[in-house]
């Protein structure tokens, strides 16, 4: 299970409830997250993350990998780097921008504006307001105002963080989208999104599950982009149910 930017393993928790006792589950945090060491900038960040998703992963591959937002562009990148640790994907929100401005540029204009504004806080160097905006943008309908003093500090401090996935999403900077790569990854796949997700997301969505030769894809009624945190029965039994059928696929006779 791999979070989200600004998140930390302790978000799977509720979603870790409603499956305990369907699924033996590992999560961990990202570079600067939780209680991981600060991020270095020592190599490309998805590559760096990946890496560490493919070192928990091994002895116990294949695995189911489930990932939200900036998570789950690294299960995908760590089921087209290393398809032998890989048995499924889950992909909640993926913020893969890159593949909706590849194939829906229309669709992006809402979320180009808004990033225009997060990068001039940045070059402003106002951390405070690049958050505000980040937290806007991601934080499924949670207004700042509601986070502690301590909280928004922290995500201030983490804004370094945002710039750094910055290659990896917008740019394709593990080559994901590259011609025959998405093609490659022939194992099942479902694509969730919150019915009051980002508009840029059913357009990353559709365009990953056009790619992916075994995606489908489905909607949390009432969510919006945290849907791991809000919604963790509903997103469980989606789960659930997708894993399910990959069973019964894989015992269903040739």
């Amino acid at each position: 299970m791999i979070h989200c930017s600004l998140g930390e393993s302790g978000i799977w928790g509720g979603i870790a409830r409603s499956l305990a006792g369907a699924l033996t589950m590992t999560a961990f945090d990202l570079p600067g997250h939780g209680r991981s060491v600060d991020w270095d900038a020592r190599g490309e960040m998805s590559a760096v993350c990946a890496e560490m998703a493919a070192d928990l992963a091994s002895g116990a591959g294949p695995v189911d990998v489930i990932g939200h937002s900036f998570g789950a562009v690294i299960a995908l990148r760590l089921a087209v780097e290393r398809p032998d640790l890989v048995r499924s994907l889950v992909m909640i929100e993926p913020v893969f921008f890159a593949a909706a401005l590849r194939s829906q540029p229309a669709a992006c204009a809402a979320h180009l504006s808004e990033q225009c504004a997060f990068e001039a806080a940045l070059a402003a160097g106002d951390m405070t307001a690049a958050a505000r905006n980040f937290i806007g943008q991601w934080g499924g309908g949670r207004p700042w105002e509601s986070f502690s003093a301590a909280a928004q500090a922290r995500m201030a401090q983490q804004m370094p963080l945002i710039v750094a996935a910055g290659p990896a999403l917008y740019d394709d900077a593990g080559g994901l989208l590259e011609p025959g790569v998405p093609e490659r990854v022939d194992i099942p796949a479902l694509l969730l999104e919150g019915s009051n997700a980002p508009q840029i997301i059913p357009a990353i969505n559709a365009a990953l599950a056009a790619q992916l030769p075994r995606a489908g894809r489905g909607v949390i009624a009432g969510a919006g982009h945290m849907s791991v945190a809000t919604h963790p029965d509903e997103v469980s039994a989606q789960v659930l149910e997708f894993l399910a059928e990959e069973q019964t696929e894989k015992q269903a006779p040739c």
